[in-house]
């Protein structure tokens, strides 16, 4: 139907293809083109844009915190490790074959949060004045609770020192105890408390 709609709109003296009629090849084209813009109104332009360019709104960019006025910031953060009992009783009479679990997990736990800013892209290279990793075992679930605590004085907050900490103390934990189990399992990642800059303290569930 659409062919004979287009077939019916172009005179007969003006088609291009006419077994009395040669034309070169561009000029055909060129008296096509006219042809199906007197039918249907202006053509599209001859190329689509390849890309569209981001806004800044929309680049990733670190944020500018040269603005701000310096001052104590705190953050604590928590994680648990689900070891299951086998595992559990291996973590607690420090049998695991590489080695102390729970020692290799803080001093990894410590390292990473000196070293957020190499990790994760947009965070701020800051001078931490304290870094604290804890773990605890459970005996009523079989798990390892790791806390991380991290200081500073500066312009922007500690937070995600504070949860890298934790979250690599975690895989230290599942690395250094996967020999004796695959199903360990690293949860509840979470900030517990934060303290100083312009939005003031925070602590989870309040």
């Amino acid at each position: 139907m659409f062919l004979r709609r287009i077939g019916a709109a172009f005179p007969p003296s003006k088609r291009i293809f006419s077994s009395s009629v040669i034309h070169d090849y561009a000029s055909s084209i060129q008296e096509l083109n006219k042809e199906m813009e007197s039918v249907f109104g202006e053509l599209p332009p001859d190329e689509l844009p390849t890309s569209v360019s981001n806004s800044p709104a929309r680049e990733a960019q670190m944020v500018d915190v040269s603005p701000k006025e310096s001052s104590k910031r705190t953050a604590t953060a928590v994680c648990k490790v689900l070891l299951g009992k086998k595992v559990f009783d291996l973590v607690l009479a420090n049998q695991m074959a590489k080695g102390d679990v729970l020692t290799v997990a803080k001093i990894a736990g410590i390292t990473a949060a000196k070293q957020t800013s190499n990790l994760i892209p947009l965070c701020h290279n800051i001078g931490l004045s304290h870094v604290q990793v804890d773990l605890r075992l459970n005996h009523e679930d079989f798990s390892v609770t790791i806390e991380g605590e991290t200081a500073s004085t500066g312009k922007t907050g500690v937070e995600m020192e504070a949860m890298t900490a934790v979250s690599i103390a975690g895989l230290t934990v599942y690395d250094m105890c996967k020999a004796a189990s695959k199903g360990i399992t690293i949860t509840d990642i979470r900030l517990k408390h934060k303290s100083g800059g312009k939005s003031g303290d925070y602590s989870w569930g309040q």
